[in-house]
């Protein structure tokens, strides 16, 4: 049994070696990225059993994040390597402030050819939690009816179902986003939502109506992500919970940043940790992925996540 599975397309990232416009930036280093990889990447790295389920080109690209993924101990029996595709790409602009935008060529995407055959038959029936995000339901609208179907593949099996909305508006409007996931919502056990994406889905309103609206749907825990202002949650046995940012010495690179809090919230969940323990444990290692340039360089391993909140003395020498 595998603690977390997900399923969702990898790119190669070219990250530029300056900040500035990207219409300036002369060099890339290759990287690799994904919203759902670097979920699997920041769980794998906090050591949970973790799989995952996708597509990339028959290329050298699409081999690079296979075995980059098998070098981080992710399960990958569940993804292919498709002939007819190139594996995506995205370059990436960063600002002098660690902000920046994302420039997609990823289309057509090798996950197109995984089928709702492809999920049933997958390890979801053998994971304690199938973590789902915004993106890959947005790369084309027949994705929308494969989540579903990992859904209720979820749902049979007793797995418990964990949602990022995670909208990018280049990829879809937010009409079609937030149709798509107030569907999802009423099957969601654990929601992990940037207050932004909230806005979309409910409106403009408080952290604190927010949360009522995700509890209207039945979701057993709730965290709103506040950059930095750190996050607030809630869970029906423990009500409303806030919790203050973890400092920051310098902001490099904010991509990834949401993916790692959810990669430790998931794990505080698994562990069964009360609700404020999760929420400081996701907030710190949010704050050391800003820190480092690359979408998922800066996740980082459970031990010097414990060094940095003070449960283990870090030994330089």
């Amino acid at each position: 049994m595998c603690d977390v599975i997900t399923i969702g397309d990898a790119m190669i990232t070219m990250n530029p070696k300056s900040k500035g416009p990207m219409r300036f930036s002369n060099e890339f280093e290759r990287k690799t990225g994904g919203a759902e990889l670097n979920l699997a990447v920041g769980c794998a790295r906090l050591g949970l059993e973790t799989s995952w389920i996708s597509r990339v080109g028959d290329d050298e690209f699409g081999q690079h994040i296979i075995n980059y993924m098998r070098g981080e101990g992710i399960e990958t029996k569940n993804v292919k390597k498709e002939k007819a595709y190139n594996t995506p790409v995205n370059f990436k602009e960063i600002r002098e402030d660690g902000s920046g935008s994302t420039f997609y060529y990823r289309f057509p995407s090798p996950t197109e050819t995984i089928t709702a055959e492809d999920i049933q038959s997958s390890n979801i029936k053998n994971a304690k939690i199938l973590y789902l995000s915004g993106v890959y339901p947005s790369l084309r609208k027949e994705n929308v009816a494969l989540v579903h179907e990992a859904v209720k593949t979820a749902e049979k099996y007793g797995v418990k179902i964990a949602l990022d909305p995670n909208i990018r508006l280049k990829l879809w409007s937010k009409e079609e986003a937030k149709k798509a996931l107030l569907d999802l919502l009423p099957h969601v056990h654990i929601v992990m939502s940037g207050a932004e994406e909230a806005d979309i889905l409910f409106g403009e309103q408080t952290v604190e109506e927010h949360i009522e609206s995700f509890k209207s749907f039945g979701i057993e825990k709730i965290a709103v992500k506040k950059g930095a202002d750190g996050a607030s949650g809630a869970s029906s046995e423990e009500g409303t919970v806030d919790a203050s940012p973890a400092a920051v010495t310098k902001v490099v690179d904010t991509v990834g940043a949401g993916d790692g809090f959810n990669a430790g919230f998931l794990y505080g969940e698994l562990k069964g940790w009360k609700l404020e323990k999760t929420l400081k444990f996701a907030n710190q290692i949010g704050s050391m992925v800003v820190a480092v340039s690359g979408d998922n360089e800066g996740l980082p391993y459970l031990e010097e996540v414990e060094q940095a909140l003070g449960y283990k003395e870090k030994i330089e020498r």
